[in-house]
């Protein structure tokens, strides 16, 4: 009887992701179609999963049943993420069972932790997967056919140019990662470049990187939260972060903003690259617990809002939404050719959780969950930029 009533409740529970049809096998033999036609794709559920986890979250109900195995996908991770994730806004999400995992404290203690939990698993883990720029960003392909390597290159040398770079400025790298924007920076415009990160680990690689360029008159990196920056006494010509506003959190965004504006030469450009949403929310709580705790998707309109508060000029948007799903395929192929050398080193479950961020994050940018943007601003309405986008394509 109880049995019966926990498949009564699976089966309602899981007819409102009616969009694509699917199929769902039980461990004891039953099976069930969700929505109409023909399946799109086919889950076997090992374990029951709790009432009361699936009504708290879907995510981390689904998410942490597929880590622990109990929940299995026969076929393409990816492309049964692809059907299924373009429903999200029918998640179910306990806002007040998860209110410390949903709005965690944005203190710089806190949200250093956090980071470091995330891009301190080791350098050795993110070589295997990432191109040899070390980019953990959004690609630029500009023709299908180009390798992940081809599309970081892209990437770095379209956010230079948007930067308008002139030899000797000074270029301020705000979450560096491990520095090959401002390898590039340094080698191409002969700029002068500070990179600051949170990550020990970035910082390490960063610095042996400069070394080996032999670019150490050009370059420096530190380990410094931005909210610091208003006490470094220098200005620069440019600066840039890239997928680090991401990590700052919504109750921040006017401090980040403020301590950019401490140190941007009046006249200056400030390029933001992020991961984006169409609206204001607070995160899905399986990629907060698991991935980015602490993390929060800005949106469009209230970075341009927050900026234009502090009198800087929007003068070019651009979206990548389709280059990231494409990026994270890239990222995600690589993780696959090289799973038996993570197998010694990681636990089962958190290779399947990787896999999750990987194929989710793919699917939710190309259904549009979530976008990425780089936004060029200038402090101050006459900054010397070229009047036409055409500059941007030429190098």
């Amino acid at each position: 009887m109880l049995k019966s009533i926990e498949h009564d409740f699976l089966k309602k529970y899981l007819s409102k992701f009616d969009q694509n049809p699917f199929l769902v096998n039980l461990k004891d033999g039953e099976s069930f179609i969700i929505g109409e036609g023909e399946p799109k794709f086919e889950i076997l559920l090992n374990e029951p999963i709790p009432k009361s986890d699936l009504l708290c979250s879907t995510s981390l109900a689904l998410g942490e049943a597929y880590m622990r195995g109990d929940l299995q996908i026969k076929g393409d991770l990816y492309k049964t993420l692809n059907y299924f994730l373009g429903q999200m806004t029918k998640f179910c999400v306990d806002n007040k069972l998860l209110k410390n995992l949903i709005h965690p404290s944005t203190s710089a203690k806190i949200q250093k932790k956090e980071v470091q939990s995330h891009y301190d698993i080791g350098n050795d883990f993110y070589s295997l997967w990432l191109d040899e720029t070390m980019s953990y960003s959004c690609g630029y392909f500009k023709t299908e056919e180009d390798s992940l390597y081809q599309a970081q290159m892209n990437k770095i040398h379209l956010t230079l140019s948007k930067l308008n770079l002139q030899e000797n400025m000074t270029l301020l790298d705000i979450g560096c990662g491990w520095g090959f924007l401002l390898i590039e920076a340094a080698k191409k415009y002969k700029v002068h470049g500070l990179g600051i990160t949170l990550s020990e680990e970035q910082a390490k690689k960063f610095e042996e990187r400069i070394k080996e360029e032999h670019l150490e008159d050009y370059l420096e990196v530190k380990l410094m939260d931005y909210r610091e920056l208003h006490k470094l006494g220098r200005e620069f010509d440019r600066v840039v972060s890239i997928g680090m506003l991401e990590h700052v959190g919504r109750k921040n965004y006017n401090l980040f903003i403020k301590n950019v504006n401490s140190v941007l030469k009046p006249g200056g450009v400030l390029l933001l690259h992020y991961i984006s949403g169409r609206i204001e929310n607070d995160g899905d709580p399986w990629i907060k617990k698991y991935i980015f705790p602490g993390g929060v998707i800005p949106s469009l309109r209230e970075i341009i809002n927050i900026c234009s508060d502090f009198d800087y000029y929007t003068v070019d948007v651009e979206s990548l939404r389709r280059h990231y799903n494409k990026t994270l395929l890239c990222w995600n192929e690589n993780f696959q050719k090289n799973k038996e050398k993570l197998k010694g080193k990681f636990s089962d479950s958190f290779i399947r959780m990787w896999q999750l961020y990987l194929c989710g994050c793919a699917a939710g940018f190309n259904n549009g969950v979530v976008d990425l943007h780089q936004l060029v601003f200038t402090k101050g309405v006459n900054n010397g930029l070229p009047m036409t986008r055409d500059y941007l394509y030429q190098s």
